[in-house]
């Protein structure tokens, strides 16, 4: 047996028995599962949430953002409290979370009770995101072996994104739209006592304070950016002091958070990982593929729901393709990064995907299943190929002692792509989409503005004015609608070839170094046990 070899079973006998990091990798997958479900579960129901809440263009922007942001804005927070009080006990308090903002989103009566349960639900999610990488990171040292867990890892995120249209379509045929959040409280309450059973307990090293400041900096800060942007896709003047004083706030923030880590002695984030080009690319890279990703997806869900006119299952239905090529990619993600380095698998997962963005721009009024199925698979494989890549050179890049902050990191820039994805994309989208809908022969000037709020809403005006006004308003609702999917899409297709330059900056080849050894305690003792960095 050679050196390296030996030395990769020494790693993983200090990491404890095979059965043992194997099972805890299905805890964590099953954690991911509740959070990339209800991350997606609701893209079906936005049509039936508008209909029945009525909620403004903005409201409805946020109903659907205020999820991923909230997510991003405190998984830092939160990664850093499992260092100081126990990753494990963080993620069981995040369930519980879940599992009572769940309840509330299900029973929301108007758009605002609907904003606040999804921001709780952010919350949650940001309680158990965190856990995931770093554990995964620790509990397989071995990076053949972690490359094989975070394939399965990614994998199941996918399984996740396809479960929740799937599954908000099924429930929507049969019950109201608030039965999508339903579907996270059993879900929360097998994953209370399994998590406690099986998952050991893990600490950080402790060192320095907390820093809540810095945490709080980054979250207001990042919500300024993003209400500007918010608000000009709603049509608001560039000169508006609500659209410019949150930028500019926003941004400030953003910048002095960044001064006040670089001066702690114990930063909440470690800005000298940026300095290692592997990591800052593959955290760019995770970002771009993201904004691609979430933004598409919601865009994808009412044009095969309101355009083409299918139901909110068969909608699921659709996008399940997409699903079923990512969770390929992630399966086969390992022996791919073997055989071709990071460098030329995320690039050729970028460019795939440009492709496949490029060749749905051919979508029109019309179904064409055979055109969507092709391009539905070769965007699903491509970004999963993109994601894996990236998020592994992420981690192996990061030093083991540093996983927690970098699994941060990760799920950061992760969450801050969807949640800028649906923000920036749906921008575009209205912005492609209003002009269409003015000088309508037969119908008002207020109900041509109304109606460029959003497809939903110029169908409901349609249906107000009647006659032939209404037939014209609706008919050319749709072509504005198309006309702004086409615009939306070559923008992504050229940010997503923005991501392929990026990963030339990625190693060319993967390198496999020896790493610490990793203590993982059986699950019987998971209620006093700790791992060891």
């Amino acid at each position: 047996m050679s050196g390296t070899t030996t030395a990769a079973a020494l790693r993983r006998r200090a990491a404890g028995a095979g059965a043992n990091r194997w099972v805890v990798l299905v805890v964590l997958c099953v954690s991911l599962l509740l959070v990339a479900v209800d991350a997606t579960v609701l893209h079906v129901a936005v049509p039936a949430v508008t209909e029945d809440l009525k909620p403004g263009g903005i409201e409805l922007l946020w109903i659907v953002d205020v999820y991923p942001l909230v997510c991003a804005s405190l998984l830092i927070l939160f990664g850093t409290l499992g260092d100081r009080v126990g990753r494990r006990r963080v993620l069981l308090l995040g369930y519980a979370l879940f599992g009572v903002a769940s309840g509330l989103a299900a029973l929301a009566d108007n758009a605002q009770v609907l904003i606040v349960a999804r921001a709780l639900l952010g919350v949650g999610g940001a309680m158990i995101m965190p856990a995931t990488l770093s554990i995964l990171r620790q509990v397989f040292p071995d990076r053949r072996e972690r490359a094989l867990a975070i394939g399965i890892w990614s994998a199941v995120a996918a399984v996740g994104a396809a479960v929740g249209p799937l599954l908000g379509g099924f429930l929507l045929e049969h019950f109201w739209w608030g039965s999508v959040f339903l579907v996270n409280i059993p879900l929360m309450l097998v994953s209370l006592p399994v998590g406690r059973l099986l998952l050991p307990e893990s600490k950080g090293d402790g060192e320095g304070p907390w820093d809540v400041v810095g945490a709080l900096m980054a979250a207001i800060g990042l919500f300024g950016m993003v209400l500007g942007v918010k608000r000009l896709g709603g049509g608001e003047s560039v000169g508006s002091l609500l659209t410019v004083l949150p930028l500019v706030v926003g941004a400030a923030l953003l910048v002095a958070f960044v001064r006040r880590q670089r001066r702690r002695a114990h930063p909440l984030v470690d800005l000298r990982m940026f300095a290692r080009p592997a990591f800052s690319t593959s955290v760019g890279c995770i970002v771009l593929a993201m904004l691609a990703l979430v933004g598409l997806e919601l865009i994808a869900a009412q044009y095969l729901q309101l355009v083409l006119g299918l139901s909110p299952l068969e909608t699921g239905l659709r996008l399940l393709p997409l699903t079923f090529a990512a969770m390929a990619a992630g399966l086969a993600g390992a022996r791919m990064l073997r055989r071709f380095g990071p460098r030329r698998m995320v690039c050729f997962g970028f460019c795939l995907t440009a492709f496949a963005v490029v060749l749905l721009t051919a979508l029109g009024r019309t179904d064409d299943c055979a055109l969507m199925l092709t391009g539905f698979v070769l965007l699903g494989f491509g970004l999963e190929t993109t994601l894996f890549g990236a998020y592994e050179s992420m981690l192996s890049e990061a030093p083991q002692e540093q996983a927690g902050g970098a699994a941060a990191i990760g799920e950061t820039s992760y969450q801050l792509g969807a949640g800028i994805g649906i923000a920036l994309l749906g921008t575009v989208m209205n912005a492609a989409y209003a002009p269409g809908l003015s000088g309508v022969p037969g119908v008002p000037e207020a109900a041509s503005s109304s109606a460029g709020h959003s497809l939903g809403e110029a169908y409901e005006v349609a249906a107000q004015l009647g006659g032939v006004a209404g037939v014209a308003l609706r008919h050319a609702a749709r072509d504005a609608f198309v006309h702004g999917l086409h615009v939306t899409l070559l923008v992504s297709a050229g940010l997503l070839l923005l991501g392929a330059v990026m990963a030339l900056r990625l190693p060319r080849v993967m390198q496999c170094e020896d790493a610490g050894a990793v203590e993982v305690p059986a699950p019987r003792d998971a209620a006093e046990s700790r791992v060891s960095v």
